[in-house]
């Protein structure tokens, strides 16, 4: 009997080795090598998802309606998507366990009336999940099939004698191929689960959505490769104590990168926040020190929100710096920004900055809203509540110029701001708008005295 040789398989990268090793050198990741013992997949006459024939099509001979999204009915969805579900894409949406994923996945079915959905579980039985449709108060549930199941060879035959428009798989780690002896939710059944449905949805035409885990470090699990094969992958985060969800494109072969929908949980599930700048300034206080409303533009969508600072002298021999919503190596640029070019020592003093209602926010025109926060509550002198702050800070302590000013603007006047901060630059292209007032600075220095009152 021939000797059965196993390899060690990092399960963070993919990375093979002959033998375990408590780090991987590729990734550098500890404990992630799992034993696999390889083995060839059971070659069939005709291959799982495969069809009998398949022709190449001139690109000319395609007419506009073969590309056309199909409308999950649900707006901020729909939105991250590009425009709504491409025909033939795969989609992975990842998150932390109960943010939320599976109900989306079910209301997105609960929506599609007119199609044909097939729902794949493999971790909750067809009775938990009805339980689920009907806690979402679901009228008619007549086009969505259940399916508690994890060999996809058998999934596989199922739908192609059913064929449904839309197929939700639940999640990816737990479907196995019996052709591999490795365990379910390692790399090689990953990969191969993940290629098999990605092939059912280019010859096929049928929408795949497939449920991911993260690990501790928020990153989905399971190689890398994955997310290179998948046409979108879909991030699905929020805090713990906030009931705001944020769905984030973080790749989308059919639409922009940038686009987020924002939802907040309830007992009948997941709505949509239509206006999300009113919902995130509702709880503001006025006449605080440290809190000042800065404009973000996510995707096409500009958002306002507060930004909150907390400067107290430390007890500590090294000052802490805690962030709460931004990135933390860009507090520490503009803390250096602040203490150069502005003399304030804050050598001695703890930084708290947090941005009110849980949510991320990665753009730089938040800055001078960052800066205007700490030094408000440096001086403990409150900020004008009626202003709003945009602008980026250079490391010499300029203000510089940004983009989308005008959908800023408007969106600042809609909510009843009398005074915008914008930088100098912007100000050429900017039309006269009589509800509000623009000011123009080029320097942080200026823009804090036209802010602290």
């Amino acid at each position: 009997m021939a000797k059965v040789i196993t390899k060690y398989v990092c399960q963070s990268c993919g990375y093979h080795s002959p033998r375990w090793v408590g780090k991987c050198p590729n990734c550098n990741e500890w404990n992630t090598f799992v034993e696999e013992a390889p083995s060839p997949l059971k070659v069939s006459k005709k291959p799982a998802g495969a069809a009998s024939r398949v022709d190449p099509v001139p690109i000319e001979e395609l007419e506009h309606e073969d590309v056309l999204r199909w409308q999950t009915g649900i707006v901020e969805f729909d939105r991250v998507l590009g425009g709504g579900i491409v025909p033939g894409s795969l989609v992975l949406l990842g998150g932390d366990p109960g943010i939320g994923k599976s109900t989306l996945l079910m209301q997105m079915a609960i929506h599609l009336k007119d199609s044909v959905i097939l729902y794949v579980t493999g971790e909750e039985s067809a009775r938990q999940i009805k339980l689920r449709a009907d806690r979402l108060q679901a009228t008619s549930v007549k086009n969505i099939l259940l399916l508690a199941e994890t060999n996809l060879d058998l999934i596989i035959d199922i739908i192609e004698r059913g064929l449904p428009d839309v197929i939700i798989v639940d999640s990816i780690q737990t479907m196995y191929r019996p052709g591999l002896e490795s365990a379910p939710g390692s790399v090689s059944q990953v990969r191969e689960s993940t290629a098999l449905l990605l092939r059912l949805a280019k010859i096929r035409g049928s929408a795949v959505f497939v449920v991911g885990h993260v690990t501790k470090e928020g990153v989905i699990a399971g190689p890398r490769v994955i997310e290179h094969m998948v046409d979108c992958v879909l991030q699905f985060e929020g805090e713990a104590h906030y009931s705001y969800r944020i769905l984030r494109a973080l790749k989308n072969r059919y639409g922009s990168t940038n686009e987020i929908g924002i939802f907040e949980m309830h007992e009948t599930g997941l709505r949509e926040v239509p206006n999300p700048s009113e919902v995130f300034l509702s709880e503001r206080h006025y006449g605080t020190s440290g809190s000042t409303v800065v404009a973000s533009m996510e995707g096409t969508r500009p958002i306002l929100v507060e930004v909150q600072a907390l400067v107290t002298p430390t007890s500590y021999g090294v000052p802490q710096r805690n962030t709460t919503g931004v990135d933390y190596r860009r507090l520490s640029l503009l803390l250096a920004v602040l203490e150069k070019r502005m003399g304030m020592r804050l050598g001695s003093f703890d930084v708290f900055v947090n941005v009110a209602g849980g949510v991320r926010i990665d753009e730089p025109a938040i800055d001078l809203g960052i800066a205007v926060s700490i030094a408000s509550s440096l001086r403990d002198v409150p900020v004008d509540s009626s202003s709003v702050a945009i602008g980026e800070i250079g490391l010499g302590g300029e203000i510089r110029t940004i983009g989308h000013i005008e959908k800023r603007i408007q969106e600042a006047a809609k909510l009843g701001f009398r005074r915008v901060i914008v930088p100098e630059g912007n100000i050429k292209g900017i039309k006269p708008n009589g509800d509000i007032e623009v000011i123009g600075v080029d320097r942080v220095s200026r823009a804090i005295e036209e802010l602290l009152q």
